[in-house]
């Protein structure tokens, strides 16, 4: 017997949720989070182990496929395992290869709702939240590439006219202010490698605004052909 069918009707309720809503919502709780415990390593590392179990399981939930799942836990499981090393030994070692998992498993994660809401021609409510989950999830991944960048090119980051690492936080203030095209601020990048992040980020923010501009254009062009059809 299936789980929905034993189950009560709030936990049915539950099921029936959005679960891009959960995950932007999941994101918005872990960058408050970021914020309290920034300058603590261990916490930060712990925190990230969480958020990739929650992206593990809206993966499975949105895509309902076992292929996609098997992707995701490929991914998953390695940056998950290094999290939580790194939460332990607290290396830069581990720092940048569990950082450059979360970023692959962001930027999947991030594919996959693309997927998901150019698959039919209807915009429905998770798909509303699947749009700014996947702006998140992109910014989220950047903010963990710049964290590997800066740890296997010192040197990558100026703030202000300092060069020192940022601080989680720091990168991800970088990266939405980056890949929203509203400018680097008083951070800026101060090695080759930086730069070429920063440009596919930004590459990366405005390809995203127009896909999303023309999926709307063309959807609004098709109901409107239909209703004179």
């Amino acid at each position: 017997m299936s789980r929905n069918s034993t189950a009560t009707p709030q936990q049915k309720k539950l099921f029936n949720l959005h679960p891009s809503a959960f995950l932007l919502a999941a994101q918005l709780l872990m960058l408050i989070l970021f914020a309290a415990f920034d300058g603590s390593q261990s916490h930060r590392a712990v925190l990230s182990a969480i958020s990739m179990l929650v992206l593990v399981l809206v993966i499975w939930v949105v895509m309902r496929s076992s292929a996609f799942q098997y992707i995701a836990e490929v991914i998953a499981v390695p940056a998950f395992i290094l999290t939580l090393l790194y939460a332990v030994f607290e290396n830069d070692f581990l720092l940048s290869w569990s950082s450059l998992f979360s970023a692959v498993l962001y930027f999947y994660t991030a594919f996959s709702l693309i997927i998901y809401m150019m698959g039919d021609e209807q915009v429905t409510t998770d798909e509303l939240f699947a749009v700014a989950a996947t702006f998140t999830l992109m910014a989220w991944g950047f903010a963990y590439l710049f964290q590997v960048c800066q740890i296997w090119v010192p040197g990558s980051f100026l703030v202000g006219t300092e060069v020192r690492p940022l601080t989680f936080v720091e990168s991800l203030f970088l990266s939405v202010t980056n890949l929203s095209t509203a400018g680097l601020s008083d951070i800026f990048p101060g090695s080759a490698w930086a730069r070429v992040l920063i440009i596919l980020e930004q590459f990366a923010g405005v390809l995203y605004v127009a896909m999303v501009v023309a999926r709307l254009i063309s959807m609004l062009r098709s109901r409107t052909l239909k209703r004179h059809g």
